[in-house]
């Protein structure tokens, strides 16, 4: 992921030209979500690190997921590609949970609550 570019200008004289030269280095951003933040995630909702497809972890992580970008786009309004993913990160939130409610109500109360999700 990249965070920005430096442009750094130079001049050079070469055989008696005076030259431009324009370099670019490219900052690299931390990644905000880490194989050990995912595994973190796991363990605490999924019971497991090897339970990464229960609904509940899933929740978690697509939760973890959405606040980052409602942060990122707190500072970023005109990012709409952004908007788009936060929009459908958030669909799928709400069917998994909708799934979860179907098949055993006090689960989907226990995430509700631990996550801090609007109804």
């Amino acid at each position: 992921m990249i965070k920005g570019i430096v442009i750094q200008k130079k001049r050079i004289t070469f055989a008696g030209h005076k030259k431009e030269v324009v370099k670019l280095n490219l900052v690299k951003e931390k990644m905000y979500l880490t194989a050990e933040k995912k595994q973190e995630i796991f363990t605490q909702y999924g019971k497991d690190v090897a339970n990464t497809g229960s609904p509940e972890s899933q929740v978690a992580l697509f939760s973890f997921r959405i606040n980052h970008l409602t942060e990122h786009l707190k500072g970023n309004r005109k990012d709409f590609g952004t908007q788009k993913a936060l929009l459908k990160l958030v669909g799928k939130r709400r069917r998994l949970l909708d799934y979860l409610k179907e098949q055993d109500i006090n689960r989907y109360r226990e995430i509700i609550k631990e996550l801090n999700i609007r109804k």
